[in-house]
């Protein structure tokens, strides 16, 4: 019983490790600058030597406990795992950057110390001078990936055409992708570029499509709010005639029965007028002559005396 456990206990170690191993060598040295003048900056502003570990796969790995060293001496066989790791900077535990997800890139700053941050090691880099600069696994035994980087001038990189391939070129200034994936070329056009990130084109079909949608959503929602808008306003001005309509309606009709009650109010007014007319002609009070007005003396007792 005691031999099956130990035997399912050394299976069980052998596969663990069998699968960090291979976790690990999905961890590839993606790019490096080792003369940085005016390039990526420190959380202090800095500006320093810098190399991009670049994670491969599509599973997240962490790479804390591993190693990272400039110093060519490490490759020699004759040194024990402390020796070795002795001439290495070790990256930190606590912190969360180090859990690098599918895809995921992650800088770390050279010619440092340490308690400057998690990110920063004390690996020597001497600016435009060769450099060769290597990534052990946490025993400090087990070489992971390494690259011999050629002087470069100022804020130039030296990377990987492409995120874990095993081509590098120089890149200049303006190319330089600290902490993104790296293109295929520098100069490469935009269609080559296109096809190099979408070569069956779903991207750009999606993209498409998205854009035809997004414009029917808008000619939609334009016409849909003219139409109401219009709609309103033809409503606000028929209600508006009908109202002018009504309102000469009714004053039709006032001034109607106005005019009505007037001409009764008229004939009231003649027959009055030829009536007093037919007085005065029977009571013989007109003059008789045309043009002069007689004044007939009428004759009163106020002035007469008192005997």
């Amino acid at each position: 019983m005691n031999k099956f456990a130990l035997l399912l206990s050394g299976l069980l170690m052998t596969c663990t490790s069998m699968v960090f191993g291979q976790g690990a060598k999905n961890i590839k040295i993606n790019e490096v600058m080792t003369n940085n003048t005016s390039s990526l900056q420190d959380e202090f502003g800095q500006h320093l030597p810098w190399v991009e570990l670049a994670n491969t796969s599509f599973s997240t790995y962490n790479v804390r406990g591993m190693f990272i060293t400039t110093d060519r001496r490490a490759l020699s066989t004759n040194l024990t795992a402390p020796q070795r790791i002795a001439m290495m900077s070790p990256i930190p535990n606590g912190e969360k950057r180090t859990s690098m997800s599918g895809r995921d890139h992650l800088v770390f700053f050279l010619n440092s110390i340490p308690a400057k941050g998690s990110l920063h090691l004390n690996a020597k880099v001497t600016p435009n001078q060769p450099l060769w600069i290597a990534l052990y696994d946490g025993n400090g035994i087990d070489l992971i990936d390494s690259v011999s980087v050629p002087a470069l001038t100022a804020n130039k990189s030296y990377a990987r055409i492409k995120d874990g391939s095993a081509s590098w070129d120089v890149k200049a200034e303006e190319a330089v992708t600290p902490a993104i994936g790296n293109y295929i070329e520098i100069n490469e056009s935009k269609i080559a570029r296109l096809k190099r990130d979408d070569p069956y084109g779903f991207g750009i079909t999606v993209l498409s499509m998205g854009i035809v949608f997004f414009c029917l959503t808008l000619l939609y929602l334009f016409f849909t709010l003219f139409g109401k808008i219009v709609v309103k306003q033809k409503a606000q001005k028929k209600a508006s005639r009908e109202e002018q309509f009504n309102a000469a309606a009714a004053a039709y009709r006032a001034s109607k029965a106005a005019s009505a009650d007037m001409k009764e109010t008229d004939k009231e007014i003649y027959m009055a007028v030829i009536a007093m007319a037919l007085k005065q002609y029977t009571d013989n009070i007109h003059d008789e002559e045309s043009g002069i007005i007689t004044i007939k003396p009428h004759h009163t007792m106020w002035n007469n005396e008192v005997n």
